[in-house]
């Protein structure tokens, strides 16, 4: 089988120095209990005492848009620019699990992941109200001109352009990162270890994800504020349902019943199916909207927003408006749209580590950045020039709608196209899985934030993924009854700050793991020259013509791989293992068999003390044996290689009909390039190579919840 369908991840046979799996998920009540608490508190005061809950709410985001509205354009900026250096860096190459890693999802179904988990209903919400209102009433200049015009679009691909999916890239890079590269938790404090160390299992941790679930919880229900607004104006204007409270709250609940259902059914089945539906109905209706437009005239406005976009961007980007700032305009939008993103930013940054284990950092920027905005500004350009058409050419009614009463704007542009019936109700569906997509993930996420996992590829219990869709339902009712969608979005702002800080430290965390990543490539780069080719110099590795060829037809089956572990591998490891043990060293020699392949493997170890340690692993892998092997040479429909493994992954070439002293040669050309690596570390930061590996602090960390475990 090629690669990628067939892994031989690490995780099989974990070093001593490696984190040991959980023996089964748990709740972590730490951090459960908190945010629970917290959560529950807020939801409480704002239904017994509303009037209080709003002027406490206003008064606090007042202050911050006074006093740190300059910070918020700062931290998305430094973020922005921090990943995009990371993607085109030398580390970018650098997969988030084990080098032999390959993704899980195809591009398609993972690009409607993450567009559904990253984007909600809200997309339909501002798509239409927001051109609108910022060409009525832009935050400089006169309204209703044709700059007003132009520079409402930008302004609204502006607040759902690249800097918000740079908030969820960084997150989802440094949690695959972690969690997949480096064996440690799928958990936003994960990220902090290399700040941190040991800290991170102690209160420091349960701080900052404490910080994360308040924020993403709060993003979430403004979400679905918003959605449920937005769809029971639908209900109005397809049946003649009332507006009302309890339409909204029956609207919630259905969405608390389909998320649960969708959660608990997890990633691969309910998630995926929901976001790929989603996906090409959100499609489907645009095109409608397209063609049954003024096609023309809407593929020359998405040619000028794309070029508007990219010659205004790095002005807006830090506009603080410092000499004539419209506060009201600044939290209604900027503020409130970096806010949210920031509060969303843990949920998707988590769910999309969980669904992007394999690719390279430079893959994964690539496609959160770009693959969902281009989506996102053909839609925008869509429904957004399309508003502004029809106010322009006078409709001076539609444009007072989409601007005071957004929940209809939407359903009162697609009353100007035919088929206004069929539209809305595919209209109403889509906004449906919206809502749908984004709770259910959020309840995943929060589940698995507030879990002890028994791995990176496990979800938090079930039960509590049901309380967290219950949970998000009943705040956003209560935020509802408060006062509504601006209530929802000062909320936003006021629990997207404290996470604000969290990003600093993430950025510096990961900044300096990949610093040690960078020093383990060049020590390979460096000091093995023509390993990973097979083209040594060294004279053990030299083989006259007749072997390189008879080896290049081989594909061994089970038998010789058993035989080339019993005969070369073996006696070659143990011949190493017993001459650096003479010398002192802590190493280990151990044997196992492949579960499935009933094929053995050999791992070599070494302690490093408080630096990373030195594993050199043969482990077989098989693939199909191909359709141009001679006949002669096979004729097993498998056949299997002996691959060289280390914590980092798999190193690609294969060992077998390699003599016992050139696999000696091959493991000292490895154990002298890990030294290499550790002696380029030595200079800035001793000890800092070793954070994946520290057993003893997973040890602790496990023993400090043991006895109030919650078995599943």
């Amino acid at each position: 089988m090629p690669p990628s369908e067939v892994e031989t991840p690490l995780s099989a046979t974990p070093a001593p120095e490696t984190f040991a799996p959980e023996s089964t998920t748990r709740v972590n009540k730490t951090v459960f209990i908190g945010s629970a608490t917290g959560i529950i508190a807020i939801a409480l005061w704002s239904i017994l005492a509303p009037g209080n809950a709003s002027d406490v709410i206003g008064s606090i985001v007042g202050w911050v848009s006074t006093n740190l509205g300059w910070y918020y354009f700062v931290i998305v900026t430094l973020v922005l620019l921090f990943v995009i250096y990371i993607a085109v860096s030398r580390v970018g190459k650098t997969r988030l699990g084990p080098d032999h890693s390959r993704p899980q999802f195809s591009l398609f179904t993972w690009t409607s992941m993450l567009f559904a988990a990253g984007i909600g209903i809200d997309l339909m919400f501002f798509s239409v109200s927001e051109p609108i209102t910022q060409y009525l009433a832009p935050p400089t200049g006169d309204g209703s001109t044709v700059e007003a015009a132009r520079q409402a679009m930008v302004w609204t691909l502006f607040h759902y352009g690249i800097t918000g999916w740079a908030l969820y890239a960084l997150m989802g890079l440094a949690l695959g990162y972690f969690a997949y590269r480096q064996n440690l938790p799928l958990s936003i404090r994960s990220a902090l270890y290399p700040i941190f160390g040991k800290k991170i299992y102690g209160p420091i941790g349960d701080v900052v994800d404490i910080a994360a679930i308040l924020g993403t919880i709060f993003g979430i229900a403004t979400s679905l504020g918003i959605g449920v607004a937005q769809l029971n104006y639908g209900l109005t204007f397809m049946f003649g349902t009332p507006q009302t409270l309890f339409v909204q709250g029956s609207l919630i609940a259905l969405s608390v019943v389909m998320a649960t259902i969708s959660a608990v059914t997890g990633v691969e089945k309910g998630i995926r199916r929901l976001s790929e539906l989603n996906v090409l109905l959100s499609v489907a209706l645009m095109l409608f909207v397209l063609i049954a437009g003024n096609t023309s005239f809407l593929l020359d406005a998405i040619v000028q927003n794309v070029g508007d976009t990219l010659s205004r961007f790095p002005g807006m980007t830090l506009d603080t408006f410092a000499y004539d700032r419209p506060d009201a305009w600044m939290n209604a939008w900027t503020l409130f749209f970096w806010a949210w993103w920031i509060a969303w930013a843990p949920f998707v940054g988590l769910f999309l580590a969980r669904i992007s284990r394999g690719r390279t950092i430079r893959e994964f920027v690539a496609g959160v950045l770009v693959v969902p905005f281009a989506f996102i500004l053909i839609w925008i350009a869509v429904f957004g020039n399309s508003a502004l058409a029809i106010v322009i050419g006078g409709d001076a009614g539609f444009g007072e709608i989409a601007m005071n009463s957004p929940e209809k704007a939407f359903y009162s542009l697609l009353a100007e196209f035919p088929l206004a019936p069929l539209s809305a109700a595919v209209a109403t569906f889509t906004g449906l899985l919206f809502y749908v997509t984004s709770a259910d993930s959020g309840a995943l996420v929060m589940a698995n934030f507030t879990s002890h996992l028994k791995d990176a590829e496990s979800d938090g219990p079930k039960w509590l993924r049901v309380f967290w869709a219950v949970t998000t339902g009943v705040l956003t009712m209560a935020m509802l009854l408060v006062g509504g969608i601006p209530n929802l979005q000062n909320a936003t702002i006021i629990m997207g700050l404290p996470f604000s800080a969290v990003l600093l430290l993430i950025m510096l965390g990961l900044y300096k793991a990949l610093r040690v990543e960078q020093s383990l490539s060049d020590s390979y780069r460096v000091s093995l020259p023509g390993l990973l080719s097979g083209r040594s110099g060294d004279p053990a590795r030299v083989r006259n013509w007749r072997q390189r060829l008879s080896r290049a037809m081989s594909y061994p089956g089970p038998k010789q791989a058993e035989r080339f572990v019993a005969l070369v591998a073996l006696p070659a490891l143990q011949e190493v293992h017993d001459e650096l043990a003479s010398k002192g060293a802590d190493v280990t020699l151990s044997e196992g068999v492949v579960d499935g392949l009933q094929i053995p493997h050999v791992d070599l170890l070494v302690s490093m003390g408080e630096e990373r340690g030195f594993k050199y692993q043969i482990y077989p892998v098989q693939f199909d044996t191909p359709s141009y092997a001679v006949r002669s040479a096979s004729s097993a429909s498998k056949y299997y290689r002996m691959e060289v493994f280390s914590l980092e992954g798999s190193h690609g070439y294969d060992l077998m009909g390699y003599s016992k002293e050139q696999v000696i040669t091959d493991v000292l050309d490895h154990y002298e390039t890990h030294l290499d690596f550790l002696h380029l570390n030595r200079l800035e930061q001793p000890g800092n190579t070793a954070f994946a590996e520290d057993q003893v602090a997973k040890d602790n960390w496990e023993a400090d919840f043991e006895s109030d475990e919650v078995k599943q």
